[in-house]
């Protein structure tokens, strides 16, 4: 657009318009409130006000413009290129280009206009202002004059600068944060399926930093982090981009990268961590790191498919060793896994939202009488077309999956509506490992059990044994918990963990259960038979009665009546019922 495009189309009144509002504006910038100095005006507001001539390129600056711009001599800048010579600016971000090159018309009110840029003051340092003004238009339309104001806003752009720092970098390493991380891995991506150029990227894990954090502190953790952030940016290109992914977790994105130098590269990030220990507050502390590497776009054409193969080989490198790294390739048959856990993950989640998770109940008699002492809930899934799912086809997959938290609280909820209704039974359930540190369960447990008292004392808890080694203090408390409220626990799969005689006296349990992989094949095999006398003896020791499972016939209940065993639970003595008996259908069987 010309020169001429821009000029007003009612050139008379417009001229006067824009003469009426320069006589308006403050000739005399420098004019203050009577009483006040310019030091204390630009210290309490930290603004002066300007009047630019542009014809003759003058500037009338008001009072304190030398405090505000660091400069002893307000002379230097009485012309705008005197002033220009201060700023620090990129193209489009000084007062100069603002005005002269602006495609605006002045309609008689002038033409606004803000911009921020640095200025240098005579000591070499820095100072960010914020520059508010408008421009007036000569009789041919073109810039004649500008009145605004300069303000300091260093505060505001520090602020700012933290802020936009937060949403880049990583607080505590200074690297990129996730969410910078994955731009760059998108662009990387993009890049690499346009070039045709493969690159790669790294998911690197630190092994054991809660071990280092147990054993250091938590602030030792943070420096090792720390430590190893600064050994990954110190061999990365310039090209690459560095991040933390997640607490222990970084991840580098390699441009232009084959698979050879893929190799090359996540060996020497290993070593550089392996070989060097990292200093720290509380002295140095030796380290090693496990990486999932991913090839793209080949294995990756988009961030989430890179992310979660990387999240897959890692995953394959420390279950390897510590140290080690793997290359993801693609696999059919764990494609295929995949589907189908999340296929049950979402059958999993319809159910628990249609209320299609139930219990089936399992007889568990008396080793010399033969009547049923109690019944253990298990599990249940009533698929959409009305058949039953057993336990062991997706509580695996639900725990791999985080959902096994929802499905214990499910089976509490009918554990405790059977028990309301049927006041002659008694109840064990069994809980996961995640659940014995999940305090929303217990008090869930507790607020049930608070408005009938008499539940608890019909209701056992069964917590597997490995879990309640792993933890002995945690899961001490657990069970204490647990029979404070009435409740008696049992130790399940007894054996599997192999307990001692001093985690069996501080868990405090009412009962153990030993794990049915010993009670099969009882009779013909000698290892089970001493193995099952020995932890019947030690069970004893604490007066701890004994429930055998996965009993098969009438041989293996006669041999454990003989070893002791008070309880007996399998197929063979009952197998699981969707409903229970009613009482006079179970005095019925026993007469």
């Amino acid at each position: 657009m010309d020169g001429d495009a821009r000029k007003p189309r009612n050139h008379a009144e417009n001229s006067e318009n824009r003469r009426a509002a320069r006589d308006e504006a403050p000739h005399d910038a420098r004019s203050h409130p009577a009483g006040s100095s310019s030091s204390n005006i630009v210290s309490a507001v930290g603004d002066v006000t300007y009047r630019w001539t542009l014809k003759d390129d003058r500037i009338e600056w008001g009072d304190g413009v030398e405090l505000l711009l660091g400069v002893a001599n307000a002379q230097r800048i009485v012309t705008g290129r005197g002033f220009g010579s201060l700023c620090v600016s990129q193209k489009g971000s000084n007062r100069y280009e603002t005005v002269t090159q602006t495609r605006e018309n002045d309609d008689g009110a002038g033409v606004r206009y803000e911009i921020e840029y640095q200025v240098m003051d005579e000591y070499g340092g820095l100072r960010w202002m914020e520059d508010r003004g408008r421009w007036f238009a000569d009789a041919d339309g073109n810039p004649e004059v500008a009145i605004g104001v300069l303000r300091a806003i260093d505060q505001r752009r520090v602020r700012e600068d933290h802020l936009l720092r937060l949403s880049t970098y990583d607080e505590l390493t200074g690297l990129l944060n996730r969410i910078r991380l994955k731009e760059a891995l998108g662009d990387v991506v993009v890049h690499a399926q346009n070039a045709k150029s493969a690159s790669a990227f790294l998911l690197l894990a630190v092994d054991n930093l809660a071990l280092i954090n147990d054993s250091y502190g938590f602030d030792v953790g943070d420096e090792v982090v720390i430590g190893v952030g600064q050994r990954l940016r110190g061999l990365a290109r310039r090209v690459d981009a560095v991040g933390r992914y997640s607490g222990n977790k970084f991840g580098v994105v390699l441009k232009h990268c084959s698979q050879e130098r893929l190799i090359a590269v996540t060996e020497r990030l290993l070593a550089s961590v392996r070989d060097q220990v990292i200093s720290t507050s509380r002295g140095p502390v030796a380290m090693t790191m496990s990486a999932g590497c991913v090839s793209l776009p080949a294995h990756g054409q988009t961030v989430e498919a890179a992310l979660a193969h990387a999240e897959e080989a890692l995953m394959a490198a420390k279950q390897m060793h510590r140290d080690s790294y793997v290359i993801y390739t693609p696999s059919r048959e764990r494609e295929k896994t995949r589907r189908r856990n999340l296929s049950i993950a979402d059958e999993l989640v319809a159910a628990l939202n249609d209320r299609r998770i139930c219990l089936a109940y399992q007889p568990i008699v008396s080793s010399i009488t033969g009547e049923v002492a109690l019944y253990e809930c298990l599990i249940r899934l009533v698929q959409e077309d009305g058949s039953i799912c057993a336990a062991g086809n997706f509580v695996p997959i639900a725990e791999k999956l985080g959902l096994i938290g929802l499905l214990d609280y499910r089976v509490m909820e009918l554990a405790m509506e059977t028990l309301r209704a049927r006041p002659d039974i008694r109840l064990s359930l069994n809980v996961s490992g995640r659940t014995t540190s999940d305090r929303m369960w217990l008090d869930t447990l507790v607020a049930q059990l608070r408005a009938d008292r008499s539940l608890a004392e019909r209701l056992i808890v069964e917590i597997t044994e490995t879990v309640a080694i792993h933890d002995i203090v945690e899961s001490a408390d657990f069970v204490s918990q647990l029979k404070e409220l009435g409740c008696q626990v049992a130790i399940d799969d007894f054996g599997a963990g192999y307990t001692s005689f001093r985690n069996l006296r501080a868990l405090d349990v009412d009962m153990v259960k030993i794990d049915g992989s010993f009670v099969q094949n009882l009779v013909s095999s000698q290892d089970n038979q001493f193995f099952v006398k020995t932890l019947v003896d030690l069970a004893h020791n604490f007066n701890l009665p004994i429930i055998a499972e996965w009993v098969g016939n009438d041989e293996e209940v006669a041999m454990l009546r003989d070893f002791g065993v008070e309880y007996l639970q399998g197929f063979y003595l009952g197998e699981p019922v969707m409903a229970l008996p009613r009482a006079e259908e179970k005095s019925a069987a026993r007469a």
